[in-house]
């Protein structure tokens, strides 16, 4: 049963104790309100104002289960505030761990002040949750796909218009990489798992991961290089670093260049490139 009472006063604290530059917004002039403006946490919630203003004053109807994950994402709630929050709307907590889309607010804090190169953040199955501006104008969006699409390592052995994002000579690394990965994750998690349903559906269906997979290799990890193929900027060779959560699973990947190369003097197009999409 929703505790609305409990609820309106929760999200009232949360939201009083969050600023602007917590969420990436930004503080403007002439500011008053303590913490943030219910309007402010409507947009990064992706609800109308409205709708959050009532839930504010104990009325309105029964928010969803994705709207409250959606408040608990967008109010930067940690873990145990996340599953709180369901508590007081009347529902049972989604699941912790691998399987989990709620990311960390110190993993978003960084993301949010990521303005300046390509970044992302991806679940352990290579399931991206955000992308900001330069890295949509990177890679494109990848948070449009759905069912076992949202895998990168799915979208490998099955869709050709992800492999042409890579360099052709690398495209049995990256089957090498992907089928590996999906290999400890489908062991982490357990047979009934997401990730061993992916497994058996390439399995079924892919003669290349099938080829991979007997392989057995475990480990298999990049150099210290990718080489993506942008459609306007070409080849690109860029590290990718990766800031792990280890209670969720999930990783920011940050795209960087070498000063004085051409792929560094690439990726100071990508605002163009952002802007004319």
């Amino acid at each position: 049963m929703i505790d609305r009472a409990g609820l309106a006063e929760f999200l009232r604290r949360r939201r009083e104790s969050l600023q602007p530059e917590d969420v990436g917004l930004p503080r403007g002039q002439r500011r008053r309100t303590a913490g943030l403006r219910r309007e402010e946490v409507a947009t990064i919630c992706h609800i109308s104002a409205d709708y959050y203003s009532r839930l504010e004053r104990e009325r309105g109807p029964h928010p969803s289960e994705q709207m409250i994950a959606s408040l608990a994402q967008g109010l930067h709630l940690s873990l145990d505030e996340r599953d709180h929050l369901f508590g007081l709307a009347g529902h049972r907590p989604p699941a912790r761990g691998g399987t989990s889309e709620h990311i960390s607010p110190g993993l978003l804090r960084i993301f949010d002040r990521l303005t300046d190169t390509p970044a992302e953040i991806v679940t352990e199955l290579g399931e991206t949750l955000r992308q900001n501006e330069l890295g949509l104008a990177l890679t494109g969006d990848l948070t449009r796909y759905t069912g076992p699409a949202r895998s990168i390592g799915y979208r490998w052995f099955t869709d050709p218009a992800t492999r042409a994002r890579y360099h052709p000579d690398d495209a049995l690394l990256h089957s090498r990489v992907f089928a590996s990965g999906l290999r400890k994750i489908a062991t982490l998690r357990g047979p009934k798992s997401y990730a061993a349903h992916l497994k058996q559906l390439l399995l079924d269906s892919n003669e290349e991961f099938r080829a991979v997979w007997n392989e057995h290799e475990v480990g298999v990890r990049y150099q210290d290089v990718k080489r993506l193929v942008h459609p306007e900027l070409g080849d690109l060779e860029l590290t990718c670093q990766a800031l792990v959560d280890p209670e969720q699973g999930h990783s920011l990947l940050v795209y960087t260049a070498v000063p004085g190369t051409e792929s560094y003097e690439k990726l100071q197009l990508l605002p163009v490139v952002s802007v004319a999409r």
